[in-house]
């Protein structure tokens, strides 16, 4: 119940984060990242404890490194095409 609660603290820091370093889009997807980390640690516990199945982490964790490549991918172009990472830089030019 402890790492539940954990879990629930760090997931709340991490959403706040979001919003605070919400100017650079490479912070909001390191950030991003992390949330899936928590989720993935309370998702670990929760069905080891409970379901004992391990298939489903796994699965998880391939959408998660799928994500990650992707969201890197558009980082990049978005760089490459804008000049920078600002948020507000890359709305402006739509």
């Amino acid at each position: 119940m402890l790492i539940i609660i954990v879990c629930l603290v760090m997931f709340y820091f991490g959403l706040k984060m979001v919003f605070i370093n919400g100017k650079h889009l490479l912070m909001i997807l390191l950030t991003f990242e992390y949330l899936i980390l928590v989720i993935f640690l309370l998702l670990m516990n929760l069905f080891m404890i409970y379901f004992y199945d391990i298939s489903t982490i796994i699965y998880f964790f391939i959408v998660i490194v799928c994500e990650s490549v992707l969201g890197l991918v558009l980082l990049t172009l978005v760089v490459r095409t804008h000049g920078s990472d600002y948020i507000k830089s890359i709305v402006s030019l739509l």
